[in-house]
C-alpha cells in the first residue's frame, strides 16, 4: 500500500480539524462581545432575564459541541478507510468477481452467472465496448462459471477491449431476468475515492470493493 495516501489522508483531516476549531473560538469571542453589548445596553428598568443569558450561552455550547463532534466522526471514518485500503491492498495482483464489463485480451474469462432458477432457458448475450451485440448463445440454468474464449463460432478471436456479459432468464418465451453476469478480473490497483474503497480494474474499470463477492488468484 502506499503509505504516502495514508499520510496525506490523515494530513487533511488534521488540517480540517484545526480550522473547525480555530472557527469555532473565533465565533466564540464574537458572541461573548455581542452578549457583552447586549448586557450593557439593556434597559436597567427592565434588565434581561438572566436565564434567557444561560439559554444562548447553552444553544452556542451544544453547536460548538456538535462540530467537534463531526470533526472526530470524520477522523475515525478516515482511519476505518484507511486500514480497509491496507487490508484490500492485498487484492492487488489477483482477480476480483463483481458485476462489471471484463478487458478481453486473449485469454478466457470466466464468467459467474446467476440465471432465475425458475427460467426454462437462459441465454449469455455478449456486447462490445460500443454496445453491439456480437454473440448469444444458450446456457444451462445453472451457476456454474462459464469459460468464454472469445472466439466467434467460426473460431476468429474477437478484437482486445471491454465487454459486457448479460444473462437473460426466460420461462415461456417471457423475459424474467435480464442481468449483468458477474466476472473475474485482474485487480490493477486499490485508490479511495470520497470515502470509498475502489479497484481499478484490467482496462480501467473501476468498481466499489463492497461489491465483489470472490476474490481468488489469478489463473495462468
Amino acid at each position: 500500500m502506499d503509505l504516502t495516501q495514508v499520510t496525506s489522508a490523515t494530513t487533511t483531516y488534521v488540517a480540517d480539524s484545526t480550522t473547525s476549531e480555530t472557527v469555532i473560538s473565533s465565533d466564540f469571542e464574537t458572541f461573548l462581545k455581542m452578549l457583552t453589548v447586549q448586557m450593557e445596553n439593556q434597559d436597567p428598568l427592565d434588565p434581561t432575564d438572566s436565564a434567557e443569558y444561560a439559554m444562548q450561552l447553552a444553544t452556542f455550547s451544544g453547536v460548538e459541541q456538535q462540530v467537534l463532534t463531526n470533526d472526530l466522526l470524520t477522523s475515525l471514518m478516515t482511519q476505518m478507510n484507511a486500514t480497509g485500503m491496507a487490508q484490500i491492498a492485498d487484492w492487488v495482483g489477483k482477480e476480483a468477481r463483481a458485476a462489471m464489463p471484463a478487458h478481453f485480451s486473449g485469454s478466457a474469462i470466466t464468467i459467474a452467472p446467476n440465471p432465475v432458477a425458475t427460467a426454462d432457458t437462459v441465454e449469455l448475450v455478449v456486447y462490445d465496448s460500443d454496445g453491439n451485440e456480437v454473440e448469444r448463445s444458450e446456457t444451462p440454468v445453472s451457476a456454474d462459471p462459464i469459460e468464454w474464449s472469445g472466439t466467434s463460432a467460426d473460431g476468429t478471436p474477437y478484437e482486445h477491449g471491454l465487454y459486457e456479459f448479460r444473462v437473460v432468464s426466460s420461462s415461456n418465451g417471457e423475459v424474467l431476468l435480464d442481468d449483468l453476469a458477474d466476472v473475474y478480473a485482474s485487480v490493477q490497483e486499490v485508490r479511495s475515492e470520497a470515502g470509498e474503497i475502489i479497484l481499478m480494474m484490467e482496462g480501467d474499470v473501476a468498481v466499489l470493493s463492497s461489491t465483489v463477492s470472490a476474490i481468488r488468484e489469478e489463473s495462468s
